[in-house]
């Protein structure tokens, strides 16, 4: 097969080919996003931002999905919450089909600043889902709905506060240590949130597969009998740091082009 292109089990049980062609994924196509990364995890596109030498910005540990299984990927839209609800509602208008809504508020585990009706409303607006640096209420309603929300857990009472907006509640975001904009790109699952630059992204996604096809080569090469001792050589490396304890297992992967960084 071509670069940036692998045999796929596709999330509706077909295989395939999803290839990643030059231009392809944009952030402003987000559909190719959520293609792309169907088959694929945060774990993998953490892997391969490390292997192109994209810093691995990822939200602080903790954050998860409302339901089970959720998943989600697409343009930023970061808003700073400060107390009100109506910051939502302005980032929605400037957000185009398929983007994520991304909230920072500070972290803050005393209120649930997004309920019911603003995830209805993020849902009507045709954006694909909320990643927020904080909590949520209306547990149940949010499982009815089922729009991709990932927070870190829940808090019944709403802001009891109005702080006055930043000059920049628009236009980025703080989730943890990481800064994030317009021109990133959010993907998120059960494992965490990963932020890629947009400008990255189309590789960021190619490398993740070719990964994904590796691993899944490997995965099937156990289940057959193939070890994953025998795959990786592993008395040949233990043999070899015997005789040269400055040779690393990841130096051995290395050769073998197995190193997750190369």
């Amino acid at each position: 097969m071509a670069v940036g292109q692998v045999l796929c089990d596709r999330r509706d049980g077909s295989k395939g080919p999803f290839k990643i062609e030059r231009g392809a994924i944009s952030p402003m196509r987000n559909e190719n996003l959520s293609e792309a990364f169907a088959n694929l995890s945060t774990a993998l596109i953490a892997d391969a931002c490390l292997r192109l030498g994209v810093p691995v910005r990822l939200a602080p540990p903790g954050i998860r999905p409302v339901l089970p299984g959720q998943r989600v990927a697409g343009r930023a839209v970061p808003v700073q919450h400060y107390g009100s609800v109506d910051v939502f509602l302005e980032a929605m208008g400037t957000a185009d089909r398929g983007d994520v809504l991304l909230i920072d508020n500070g972290g803050r585990l005393d209120e649930g600043c997004i309920g019911d009706l603003t995830v209805l409303e993020v849902q009507g607006a045709g954006l694909a889902g909320i990643v927020l640096w904080g909590t949520h209420r209306d547990s149940p309603e949010l499982a009815e709905i089922g729009l991709p929300v990932f927070t870190y857990g829940t808090c019944p009472a709403g802001p009891q506060r109005l702080d006055p907006p930043a000059p920049d509640a628009l236009t980025a975001a703080g989730f943890g240590n990481q800064r994030v904009g317009r021109d990133d790109v959010v993907f998120a699952d059960l494992d965490g949130v990963v932020f890629v630059p947009a400008s990255q992204v189309e590789s960021v996604l190619s490398v993740a597969q070719s990964i994904w096809a590796r691993e899944r080569e490997q995965a099937s090469a156990v289940r057959a009998g193939r070890s994953l001792r025998e795959q990786l050589q592993f008395q040949q490396f233990l043999d070899r740091r015997t005789a040269d304890p400055s040779y690393t297992f990841r130096k051995h992967l290395r050769l073998l082009g197995g190193a997750i960084e190369e």
